[in-house]
């Protein structure tokens, strides 16, 4: 039986076996079916007034996951004790017990990020397909200690988009194409694109996924969903599938402001194994508190007006800008935000990193992964070709596989750099105009998903400057382009998180406004 078959068949085992239908009220678990895109909150009230149970939820989810995931491929595996999990969180509810603010609430979590349960960790790659570690990577541990559910493991562009730079966004050999949940012909974004197509299409409520330059805010923006990329280093990456020590970070997904608010306070926090970690504790903070309260009134909010899109992104773009204006905010256009070089300094920076952090990563993995290093990938990604390289090939990762280190001088002049230069110009942009936040289009609508091509797009990106200086970048879903989502990026200092989230909930709610 080859690899393939068989995590196909432990996927399609794992699916059935938690899709078993328990006994339950018929009502009950049609108004958990239906709260599935349900605010947490609301959720969490009809679970306190006993309209229906976590188990209702999650069973819900698993048959949501069964009936679409066949069209959507968003997700890899389900968990087989997520049902399990849920019966234990409603039990604790009835003792009266409080679990955190996620309690009983069904999470997905990327394919990149290691949970203690029965489901391999693959970053999309049969190359992984034995990884059972058994170890929840602190993220996952905290959403645990914050009442969620773990319900499977989400599908992801192959190790994260860094293979090849002919890559198919959303594609992986271990989960296939997945689909933009608005238009299945159209790309969901990567990397995390199995977290925003499934939240997108009610398969959870909410999801983890992680982002480089791009990862959850591009998935986030192009299915309608508020997608948060936290400062680098107030999210634990410890048993992540690594990129960029420099630039990874986990990040919450969800359909609004509150839920990805809520998930970060459960996810923020210090972890001894990361040192980037050393001061979260000391900056996070309860990140849903305060964002009603937040006025926009007399806000100044520089516009990155150098990032511009399409006519037709363009034109919903100057419409959430009036909504902001109505609610008072003072807009300030800047006209360039560039920095000169970012864009090699960045290649070269994620080339030399990924092969030094992936090799310790690989070689923390169980025996029964074979490949224990880069190279021993490149050289299964040859073996099984027909497999992992029927689209594309591997030629980023046989480039990383030529650097020479992190105290290579290339290297080290252009970390300095990226991180730098980008911090600084953020920094610079804020202060220059007195601004406190600055605002452009994430992306435009999502592209057609091209398997002979690769990704087709040459539109705005708000993402590289929030990626290599390691900055805070929240997208809200602003619009949409025939039918297709936009999301608006809201981009500010070092653990600015707070403010990002109060802001995006105004303006959230300002959209809202108009749109009523």
């Amino acid at each position: 039986m080859s690899i393939r078959h068989l995590i196909a068949g432990m996927s399609v085992v794992l699916v059935l076996s938690a899709c078993q239908m328990p006994n339950r009220a018929p009502s009950a678990y049609d108004q958990a079916k239906a709260d599935l895109t349900a605010p947490v909150a609301d959720i969490q009230a009809h679970m306190k007034a006993g309209k229906y149970t976590s188990a209702d939820l999650t069973q819900a989810a698993l048959d949501q996951i069964k009936a679409k995931n066949a069209d959507l491929h968003a997700v890899i595996t389900v968990n087989p004790d997520a049902l399990k999990r849920a019966k234990e969180s409603d039990e604790a509810r009835k003792a009266g017990k409080t679990l955190g603010p996620l309690m009983g609430i069904p999470v997905l979590i990327k394919d990149n990020i290691e949970t203690a349960d029965i489901m391999p960790t693959t970053a999309g790659s049969m190359a992984l397909a034995a990884n059972i570690t058994h170890r929840d990577a602190p993220v996952v541990a905290n959403l645990r200690a914050g009442g969620a559910i773990i319900l499977g493991k989400a599908n992801l562009s192959e190790w994260a988009n860094i293979r090849s730079t002919r890559s198919v966004s959303g594609w992986s050999g271990v989960g296939g194409l997945t689909a933009n949940a608005i238009d299945h012909a159209r790309t969901a974004c990567g990397s995390s694109s199995g977290s925003g197509a499934a939240v997108a299409a009610g398969l959870a409520p909410l999801a983890v996924g992680t982002e480089t330059d791009g990862s959850v805010t591009c998935p986030s923006s192009m299915n309608g969903l508020v997608g948060l990329k936290p400062t680098v280093g107030l999210v634990s990456r410890t048993y992540v599938v690594p990129i960029s020590h420099s630039q990874d970070t986990p990040g919450p997904m969800g359909h609004s402001v509150a839920d990805v608010a809520a998930m970060l306070t459960v996810m923020a926090g210090s972890d001894p194994a990361d040192k980037a970690t050393a001061e979260a504790d000391a900056h996070k903070t309860d990140y849903a508190a305060g964002l009603t309260d937040y006025s926009l009134k007399g806000v100044r909010i520089g516009v990155l007006r150098d990032i511009s899109s399409d006519a037709k992104t363009n034109a919903v773009f100057e419409t959430a800008l009036k909504a902001l204006t109505d609610q008072g905010a003072v807009l300030v256009d800047i006209k360039d935000s560039s920095v000169k070089g970012l864009g090699d300094a960045e290649m070269t920076v994620m080339m030399t990193e990924l092969k030094a952090d992936l090799n310790a990563y690989l070689a923390s993995t169980p025996t029964a992964v074979k490949t224990r290093t880069l190279a021993d990938v490149i050289a299964f990604n040859k073996a099984n070709a027909a497999q992992e390289m029927s689209y594309f090939g591997q030629e980023l990762f046989e480039q990383a596989e030529q650097t020479k280190g992190l105290d290579d001088s290339a290297y080290v002049s252009a970390a300095y750099l990226a991180r730098n230069a980008s911090a600084a110009r953020i920094d610079g942009l804020l202060a220059t105009n007195k601004v406190t936040v600055l605002i452009a289009p994430t992306y435009g609508p999502a592209w057609l998903s091209d398997l002979i091509y690769g990704d087709q797009y040459n539109g705005p990106s708000a993402t590289q400057l929030p990626a290599t200086s390691g900055y805070p970048h929240l997208t809200v879903p602003m619009g949409a382009v025939q039918a297709l989502p936009v999301g608006l990026s809201f981009i500010g200092p070092k653990w600015s998180e707070a403010l990002l989230l109060q802001t995006g909930y105004a303006f959230e709610r300002a959209r809202r406004i108009n749109l009523d």
